[in-house]
């Protein structure tokens, strides 16, 4: 898990980790440039088996969907979800651990014959969201959050994700005796970061306690469904998906009369200051067309009672940068802003700044390999293996930093309804068009055969 930075400036198209993972990617670009290039590749399994054993196990995976959707479950707590996921994959044969990284579960299926090894990765967690779709199997679940009750929703579509796995573990089962090598199936908890308290997420966790390891893959792919024109896939090499920090302050001032403010230290003032300082940080000091940057205050706790100025505000929010040094810059400089807003009030401030995910990085000789089988999967015209890089973040990072790996998005937006104006990710009205599960089942499967039948 990365914490320091490179200090070198690159371009937009370039989003680079540090000085060593930069050396890592190039260790294993090298390898995986003469594996992908060399001899003569291996007899395929066609692509209309493929899609015969996909549209056999559609059903399924839509019934698995929407069970799963009913009963989403918070970080670290998918109890439930992971055990349906180890029945289904002990029932069709494969090796399977339980437990790794609390909640995570790991299947190894075994080929006929002998040859490379290639992950595939889904997430099971909800959110903390009353849902709003109107759907007959929309979520009433509860669950516990920072101590309170709360609703609890797939609100990002990890059901979705689930459910196309299964469906994959089942179709490849049923390939097992053509299959060249193995494929590992990773069901990762808590990707929405580590719940308050803990000190890591699903990814790093099952990375400590062994999900690469025994077999370890020499390539592993995941995706996720986002809006978008519903049949279409899209990612981009190198810096895709932007790292994430969790950003905590803690403001300390001294409680008065609201009608007597020069009494007391005001951090209700302080707060407001700290916001548009945080704004203008990254609107006035960071050039946006080199390397995109969010940083958002997204709450902020403070007072009991309309007349009383509190002692002490709590503020949240979210950065999200392409580049380590800048990053590590901005952070620095925030500090020191926000510790000179507190002491122009007389105020304290505590900054406290930790990672949940790292830059998905795609592997630039693994995503044009990617791009023909993803075509074989989606058809001429869906897929775009060049898409601008997004600011929401995937701890998928993690794992693409330990072996060559490639993320990609499906599109998945619900018939008629405008892909730029439907509810994004996180929103109570976030829905999967279920027209797309085929082919998450279909993406899966071919990107592991095709990549176990190279040389």
């Amino acid at each position: 898990m990365h914490k320091g930075g490179a200090s070198a400036t690159v371009a937009a198209s370039d989003f680079p980790g540090d000085a060593c993972m930069t050396i890592r990617r190039l260790v294993f670009g090298s390898a995986l440039a003469l594996a992908l290039s060399a001899g003569a590749a291996l007899a395929q399994v066609p692509l209309a088996r493929v899609e015969a054993a996909v549209a056999a196990e559609t059903p399924k995976v839509v019934a698995w969907r929407r069970d799963l959707h009913a009963n989403p479950e918070l970080g670290f707590s998918e109890t439930r979800t992971a055990a349906l996921v180890a029945e289904h994959l002990r029932a069709l044969g494969l090796e399977v651990r339980t437990g790794v990284g609390r909640t995570g579960v790991v299947g190894v299926l075994r080929g006929g014959r002998p040859g490379r090894t290639v992950a595939l990765r889904a997430d099971m967690d909800a959110l903390p969201v009353l849902e709003a779709t109107g759907l007959p199997f929309a979520s009433t679940a509860t669950g516990t959050y920072m101590g309170n009750t709360v609703p609890v929703a797939h609100a990002c579509g990890h059901d979705a994700h689930i459910a196309m796995l299964m469906g994959a573990a089942e179709v490849l089962a049923g390939m097992k005796a053509d299959i060249a090598g193995t494929v590992v199936f990773i069901f990762q908890p808590a990707e929405e970061g580590a719940p308050p308290g803990e000190p890591k997420g699903g990814a790093a966790l099952m990375i400590e306690e062994g999900a690469l390891r025994d077999p370890r893959p020499d390539a592993i792919f995941g995706l996720h469904v986002v809006p978008g024109r519903a049949g279409t896939v899209f990612y981009r090499p190198r810096g895709f998906m932007a790292a994430s920090d969790r950003v905590d302050i803690v403001l300390h001032g001294r409680q008065t009369h609201g009608a007597w403010p020069w009494k007391g230290v005001d951090v209700i003032a302080a707060s407001a200051d700290i916001v548009q300082t945080i704004n203008s940080l990254t609107a006035r000091t960071i050039d946006p067309t080199t390397t995109p940057t969010v940083f958002t205050i997204a709450t902020l706790d403070a007072g009991v009672r309309y007349n009383i100025i509190p002692d002490t505000a709590t503020l949240s929010g979210t950065l999200r940068t392409f580049d380590i040094a800048q990053r590590d810059d901005l952070v620095r400089r925030a500090r020191t802003a926000i510790g000179n807003v507190a002491e122009n009030y007389g105020a304290t401030a505590e900054f406290n700044v930790r990672q949940n995910a790292a830059l998905v990085f795609n592997n630039e000789e693994l995503s044009a390999w990617l791009a023909p089988v993803l075509t074989e999967a989606a058809g001429e015209g869906n897929v775009n293996p060049a898409t601008p890089p997004t600011t929401v973040a995937e701890d998928f990072s993690y794992l693409s930093q330990e072996v060559p790996g490639v993320f990609y998005h499906l599109g998945a937006t619900p018939d008629g309804v405008d892909p730029a104006t439907a509810a994004p990710n996180h929103s109570p009205g976030f829905d999967v068009n279920e027209k797309v599960l085929p082919l998450g089942v279909k993406t899966h499967v071919l990107s592991a055969l095709r990549f176990l039948e190279r040389p």
